[in-house]
């Protein structure tokens, strides 16, 4: 075996050790507890159908033949742009394709040397690679929410320079809120400037979906917004909300923007289509959180501790040990519920748990039997 083959053998047998190697699975269980599908877009065939209507009669070519900058750019995905910008109540937005791919291109470019970086510590693998790739010479992680310490590094570090907060809006492994009318304040306070990605919050709060930023009205003070479309929304791409001026330094300095090819036209037929049902008469997120609200009665009414404080889809039991969580996944799944064990390193060790999702087309009595199942 070469010495290449070996560091790679050798790592895959660590993780097989410690009991967290990751494979790949296509069988999946009757009931759905783990999918990003909160409104049930996918699911249900809502999209599809929404989708079928706007196909006929358009551009369907599987490719866009080349990035946005050279021949991949259409006034579909202009017109789609300025629809994402109206709709989340931002000057413009820029399309990426993967909410991947929009953290990283957007924190990677977004900072000189004499920027100064803070984010919670809880943020998300494509925010900590953005950051990690970014030119500033001070990057510093707080304390999950805590707004002591952020406020503390903001009056330390503001008076180096320019000073960048990144968080989430609605963490996908706890499920939990960040407190954004604080940290705004904070921000405003100090001069930093805000980014907050709206993954997880996007569909899922707001009369139209529009997320939390939106929600608590903090739009004019959060510096640059990521509204990923492959949870709630059910189709594939992301794209940045912020300013005119955010858009044009993108456009010029995004890497993941500038070297890609750009999405297909069915791909923005299908982010257009999740748009226009978000703001249909039709849409309502009121049964998905009257569904959370039932599960988080259930807790209490079962006794079960360990469950962290969520009020969005995400719910996560902590176990607290690999083989353990993965045996009561087993347990569940056996039980044709699919739910996943979210294990160290996705999570520090000692925070192992189940991650349980919620969705629209999830019942009270698959809720019930969950339960009749854990405790």
């Amino acid at each position: 075996m070469n010495p290449v083959d070996q560091y790679l053998a050798s790592r895959l047998e660590e993780r097989r050790l410690a009991g967290n190697l990751r494979k790949l699975k296509t069988e999946r269980a009757e009931v759905d507890f783990f999918s990003n599908d909160y409104l049930g877009l996918v699911t249900s065939g809502k999209l599809a159908g929404v989708l079928q209507k706007s196909l006929a009669g358009k551009n369907t070519a599987p490719g866009s033949t080349g990035s946005r900058l050279l021949s991949g750019n259409s006034l579909a995905a202009e017109e789609l742009e300025n629809r994402i910008a109206v709709f989340q109540q931002a000057e413009a937005a820029l399309l990426f394709n993967s909410g991947y791919d929009a953290n990283v291109g957007l924190l990677a470019c977004i900072a000189s040397r004499n920027t100064t970086i803070l984010s919670d510590q809880l943020c998300h693998a494509s925010l900590i690679d953005g950051i990690r790739l970014s030119q500033c010479s001070r990057k510093y992680k707080f304390r999950h929410n805590d707004l002591n310490e952020l406020e503390g590094q903001l009056k330390k570090y503001r008076e180096y320079g320019p000073v960048i907060v990144v968080v989430e809006s609605v963490y996908s492994m706890d499920g939990d809120l960040a407190p954004l009318q604080e940290m705004a304040d904070l921000c405003t306070g100090s001069g930093a400037q805000l980014i907050v990605d709206e993954a997880h919050a996007t569909g899922v709060f707001g009369v139209k979906g529009e997320g939390l930023v939106v929600t608590l009205g903090l739009q004019d003070k959060v510096f640059a917004r990521i509204h990923t479309f492959g949870k709630a929304l059910g189709c594939h791409g992301a794209a940045v909300a912020g300013s005119a001026l955010l858009k044009d330094y993108l456009v010029n300095f995004a890497r993941t923007f500038i070297y890609t090819t750009a999405l297909p036209a069915h791909a923005l037929l299908a982010i257009d289509s999740a748009y226009r049902y978000l703001d249909s008469n039709s849409f309502s997120n009121k049964p998905l959180h009257e569904l959370i609200a039932y599960f988080r009665n259930t807790i209490n009414e079962s006794g079960m501790i360990g469950w962290n404080d969520s009020i969005s889809t995400i719910q996560a039991l902590i176990v607290g040990e690999n083989n353990r969580c993965k045996q009561l996944a087993g347990q569940l799944q056996d039980a044709r519920f699919q739910v996943n064990a979210i294990l160290h390193p996705t999570v520090p060790a000692g925070m192992e748990r189940l991650r349980v999702c919620l969705h629209t087309f999830n019942t009270k009595d698959e809720i019930n039997r969950l339960f009749h199942i854990l405790t």
